[in-house]
């Protein structure tokens, strides 16, 4: 298992690609900007630039991301966007060697796409291995003792819970809730209670510069957007009290699936998680105020793990340096 050179992470917001020697190379936009032409929808835009034209272009051109909830939604957009990002780095077809992070309780053939594609790009192994497990290892965790891990991946597409000890998962779960989500939420709320429609790409910003957890925060936020009734630009301040209405059902409809998870265990290894606490990563761990949120309304000890968006690849990233620990996870996996 020591030949594998890349892992990639293919998630619903970002791409992130780990070269071994070299490490973290890629972090782009898993996005694809497309527009109609006689021959079909033409792309236009991938990845980063894709990105610049979210609301920026006229109504026929399309930005989305080919993945979705951990599953190919539209393979072959997803296998241009791919083919750009490996034409960045000195990837070489029919030679190299590549792990792939997936999602925990990914469907057979959800993984059979994955694998496919990546055979079709020109690598000339693939295996999968799941995102949470790298989560752990990045983490500093030691996933080979009988001692459980629990952590908790907040991503862009959807949230994985595992139960993680002896170099597998005993339990895991994975939720349609993530930052696109949030994203989503977030316009809709304010298109119906300030009455002015605003885009995903605005919605985002202000999310990561406004999003809080705490009650009192005064962040706020002036944007632009079109009015709902008259169809004219209207800027409106939104502040963190706006948001905490999409937030806090957000993170409580995870600390309830994190709750069902826990109950299910057996008590030894419900005793390990008091003992050793939650960890909690991915890019919505990074929220301001998540700390205090879960002192008051989660009953578990728990950990943040800082840079929590990036946790996962580099992770990936020592287990292409340790072949041995490779092998006893895709042999438990």
């Amino acid at each position: 298992m020591n030949k594998y050179k890349y892992a990639i992470e293919i998630g619903g917001s970002y791409t992130r690609i780990y070269v071994k020697d070299n490490g973290f190379a890629l972090c782009e936009p898993t996005l694809v900007a497309a527009e109609p032409s006689p021959q079909g929808y033409q792309i236009i835009g991938l990845g980063q630039e894709a990105k610049k034209m979210m609301g920026r272009t006229n109504d026929s051109v399309e930005v989305f991301s080919p993945v979705s909830n951990g599953q190919i939604n539209n393979y072959e957009y997803l296998k241009a966007l791919l083919e750009y990002f490996f034409a960045k780095l000195d990837f070489k077809k029919k030679r190299d060697s590549i792990m792939v992070l997936v999602n925990c309780g990914l469907a057979q053939k959800d993984r059979d796409d994955f694998t496919t594609l990546l055979y079709e790009i020109g690598f000339r192994e693939v295996i999968l291995i799941p995102t949470v497990i790298c989560s752990c290892i990045g983490a500093g965790k030691n996933i080979s003792s009988t001692k459980t891990n629990m952590i908790v991946n907040i991503g862009g597409a959807n949230t994985d819970i595992a139960v993680i000890n002896m170099n597998s998962i005993i339990k895991g779960a994975t939720l349609g809730l993530g930052g696109r989500a949030v994203d989503v939420a977030i316009a809709n709320t304010i298109a119906y209670n300030q009455g002015i429609v605003i885009g995903l790409a605005t919605s985002e910003k202000l999310k990561s510069e406004v999003g809080s957890l705490y009650p009192n925060d005064t962040l706020n936020m002036e944007v632009t957007g079109v009015d709902i009734e008259s169809k004219v630009p209207r800027s409106y301040i939104i502040s963190s009290n706006d948001l905490l209405v999409v937030l806090e059902p957000f993170f409580d409809e995870i600390l309830r699936s994190i709750d069902v998870t826990i109950t299910s265990l057996p008590p030894e290894i419900s005793s390990d998680i008091m003992n050793n606490g939650v960890l909690f990563v991915g890019g919505m761990s990074k929220i301001a105020g998540l700390d205090q949120y879960l002192k008051t309304r989660f009953k578990y000890p728990f950990k943040i793990i800082e840079d929590g968006e990036n946790v996962s690849i580099l992770g990936a990233g020592k287990l292409l340096d340790d072949p041995e620990l490779l092998k006893k996870i895709f042999e438990n996996t």
